[in-house]
């Protein structure tokens, strides 16, 4: 079909295995989360993955409670209004195949501030206590949930009026699959885009401040907060914060180019990542660790690491995206495309063709490592993520082949390594 200029091809090639999959998919995601919790909490009395809570006594009051809701979906209300009424740089978007360019408000820093100076200000001040994000924790967990799936039902609903751009990966006419990978490419409400507002505002800014809440919460039970909880804490918070400091990079990420906004995407960034990657703020709550001086070292060197190698290599991908004839890139290594365009094969992109999820790596084993080594469950963060980057990079392998054809076979010869140098 054709319309205003752009096609919307059928979808052939499916992810998630497909029309069967995707629903399992759905399915399965929101009982992993309850499952880190269940297995990994005080009132379990250990992170055992060989002993199991006991749920026969639990309630829908356990689960779900109307004012964590509310809380909830204020919170999304707050960081909507911050997105529309505090200024803030237009970044303009990548070509849609229709030649258009969208334009996104890049407020996201200055959202981050007023977020956390409210947040801890408010605690501070008496007018609320974040440990209320410990106590409810498996609330919020269940009110993300809901409000995540009730979103992903609006967005596929309104993909249905005539003159939408549809995501490539999401028109294959069945509606489970297309629900859940996404179906519309780039949904808005009037300059409100809802899939970008969604990558990082609720729930990447909402990540840090649980984070908050669960310090909060080992201060109120020991009056303290350890060093353990403290480093993955500051750990986790400037990641997000690195997120918004470089918020106009997204432009060029898979999330925003390629892929719909569905299930996928609205679980994924309003209770997956808030709800998951808290497991190890929590379990330190509950299990309390003390670090040796030697420990700490290596574990601020192995999140150094892991930046450096994430942030330089990131940077340098997006400057190139952009403007490919900076004096920077004067002496690196190049491969010229039939489609007009160079392929990085030097520096950072030399080493392997995903060298920033290398990073990504190495950032996640940080943040887990202050957990100890007496469970393996707070190493699920790091255990996920690398099959997630790993997936992602077949993915990315697979476009990008499309894109390029015997292009990108020479630079897989060029460049052999998919993520870690001279091992993967």
């Amino acid at each position: 079909m054709t319309v205003k200029g752009f096609s919307n091809p059928k979808t052939t090639h499916f992810e998630f295995g497909g029309p069967i999959g995707a629903p399992v998919v759905m399915l399965l995601l929101p009982a992993v989360v309850y499952m880190l919790f269940f297995m990994c909490n005080k009132d379990k009395g250990d992170c055992s993955p060989f002993t199991f809570p006991d749920l026969t006594a639990l309630t829908w009051s356990d689960l779900f409670d109307l004012n964590a809701l509310f809380v909830y979906i204020g919170w999304f209300a707050f960081q909507a209004l911050l997105y529309v009424v505090v200024p803030g740089p237009i970044c303009k978007g990548l070509p849609l195949r229709n030649g258009d360019v969208l334009n996104y408000k890049c407020n996201g820093m200055a959202a981050f501030y007023i977020s956390v100076v409210s947040v801890l200000g408010g605690h501070l001040l008496g007018l609320f206590d974040i440990s209320y994000l410990y106590t409810h924790y498996l609330h919020l967990t269940t009110a993300s949930i809901l409000f995540s799936s009730a979103l992903s039902v609006f967005v596929f609903l309104r993909a249905k009026r005539p003159g939408v751009m549809l995501a490539l990966g999401g028109n294959s006419g069945n509606a489970l699959y297309d629900f859940f990978i996404g179906h519309e490419l780039n949904p808005r409400i009037g300059d409100f885009d809802i899939k970008f507002f969604c990558e990082l505002r609720p729930g990447l800014i909402g990540w840090a401040v649980l984070t908050f809440g669960m310090a909060a919460q080992q201060f109120k039970e020991s009056g303290e907060v350890t060093i353990a909880l403290l480093l993955v804490s500051l750990f986790e918070t400037y990641y997000v914060w690195d997120a918004f400091n470089s918020e106009s990079s997204l432009m060029s990420t898979m999330d925003i180019t390629t892929d719909g906004f569905g299930h996928m995407l609205s679980f994924g960034d309003l209770a997956w990542v808030p709800f998951t990657y808290t497991l190890q703020t929590r379990f330190l709550v509950d299990f309390p660790i003390r670090l040796s001086p030697l420990f700490i070292v290596f574990v601020i060197a192995c999140q150094f690491t892991g930046y450096w190698i994430f942030r330089s290599a990131n940077s340098q991908k997006d400057l190139f995206k952009r403007n490919p004839h900076h004096p920077s890139f004067a002496d690196v290594e190049t491969i010229q495309t039939q489609r007009g365009t160079r392929l990085l094969a030097s520096g950072w992109w030399g080493k392997s063709r995903h060298i920033n999820y290398f990073g990504d790596i190495i950032m996640a084993l940080a943040w887990c490592l202050p957990c100890g080594f007496s469970s393996p469950l707070p190493y699920f963060y790091v255990i996920y993520f690398s099959i997630l980057l790993i997936h992602r990079e077949r993915r990315d392998d697979h476009k990008c082949h499309n894109k390029y054809g015997k292009d990108w076979e020479k630079y897989c010869e060029k460049v052999p390594y998919r993520i870690i140098p001279y091992v993967y």
